[in-house]
């Protein structure tokens, strides 16, 4: 028993460190694809505070920084009727507080009142969620936190959120973004974690090395949270396109990218099966005729990285295509593994990852099967 616990904490060990070196691949591209929204949103709180505190005299105008915050968040992808629907709605519920705090004071029952008041409002004004929801969560803190940032006597919470809300707009206008750059840069970070699982299982297969193909699988694994925010990312920016008329003319890119985000997806998913099924044939004592496919696998991590840059880019994916498009014609499981039915099986699962490929780079379903050798 203290034998097999010996041989297993290394390894949970690596497969912990494999994780952590996701997580922070991952963070980095996130902090890397929201660094300048987050640069903008500091800039328009600092800006709102100003205001508040030189112009209008407010000592403490925390409402006008909470206002721009909300309004602008990180997000790259912001749109002038969603900004203003939140300051609006900011504004609403801090003045309902406000009101209700002064004509009755606060409490249990005052907390109920206001946020009836301030919900069924938000909802006669206009439909939408984020609307109603930070009229209520407004008024809710105002009244439940009656001296929190109070300043300026009267309404001058309101008009602290006022001025936030306002500053956000102005900086939403003055600083249109191209819903395209957060999207490019997520499938950038998706197809990395792709081809680094590739590398790290081809070479796994040509050296023996069952930590490798136990690396891949992990590697695979926390790749998901990448996959899932290339895909959330491009649906909700080809929402916003379908809706703007400003960002009209990129629905088309969006729209494929969200379809590569599918397709990589189910590519990525292929690899893992390849991981767990050929786990057992590096383990066991019997050769195997692992080389050939290990050439073809990092051949294709390399296309894999060309599609990405491309992507990323918004270029034409032509080297990539062709790239992937020999690797593909190579998967012949009787030439690869002519004796070996093990690794043919492994082959087979390589030419459905190999035509995901050819499909997320622009290939037709048609053409990238005709790309595979008959069986």
């Amino acid at each position: 028993m203290s034998a097999v616990r010996a041989d297993s904490e290394p390894g949970s060990r690596r497969a912990t460190r494999v994780n952590l070196d996701a997580r922070i691949r991952q963070g980095r591209a996130r902090v890397r694809s929201s660094a300048y929204p987050i640069v903008q949103a500091a800039v328009a709180v600092a800006v709102a505070a100003a205001i508040g505190r030189y112009v209008l005299g407010h000592q403490y105008p925390f409402f006008a920084t909470v206002s721009a915050w909300v309004c602008l968040g990180f997000s790259a992808d912001r749109k002038i009727r969603k900004v203003a629907e939140l300051a609006v709605g900011v504004a609403l519920g801090v003045g309902l507080g406000d009101l209700v705090v002064r004509l009755i004071g606060s409490g249990p029952w005052q907390v109920a009142l206001v946020l009836l008041v301030a919900a069924t409002t938000a909802r006669f004004l206009d439909r939408g969620v984020t609307f109603t929801t930070q009229a209520g969560v407004q008024a809710l803190v105002i009244v439940g936190l009656p001296s929190l940032g109070a300043s300026g006597g009267g309404f001058g919470r309101w008009t602290d959120a006022a001025v936030g809300g306002a500053v956000a707009l102005a900086v939403t206008a003055l600083t249109p973004s191209d819903p395209r750059r957060p999207v490019r840069a997520q499938s950038r970070t998706a197809t990395i974690e792709l081809v680094g699982m590739l590398r790290t299982l081809a070479r796994g297969w040509r050296t023996g090395a069952v930590q490798d193909v136990e690396d891949a699988l992990v590697r695979g694994r926390a790749s998901q949270p990448a996959l899932d925010d290339w895909h959330d990312g491009a649906a909700n920016a080809r929402e916003l396109a379908r809706l703007s008329p400003a960002w009209r003319r990129h629905r088309a890119e969006l729209g494929a990218l969200g379809q590569s985000a599918v397709l990589v997806d189910r590519a990525m998913r292929n690899a893992r099966v390849l991981a767990r099924r050929s786990r057992s044939l590096v383990e066991s004592e019997a050769p195997h005729e692992l080389a050939g496919v290990a050439t073809a696998v990092d051949a294709l991590a390399r296309a894999t990285d060309a599609l990405g840059t491309a992507l990323m880019t918004g270029a034409t994916p032509t080297r990539a295509r062709t790239e992937l498009l020999a690797v593909t014609r190579s998967l012949d499981p009787f030439v690869l593994a002519p004796d070996d039915w093990q690794v043919q099986s492994l082959v087979l699962l390589l030419r459905s990852l190999s035509v995901d490929l050819l499909e997320a780079a622009g290939v037709s379903p048609d053409d990238a099967r005709a790309a595979l050798p008959e069986l």
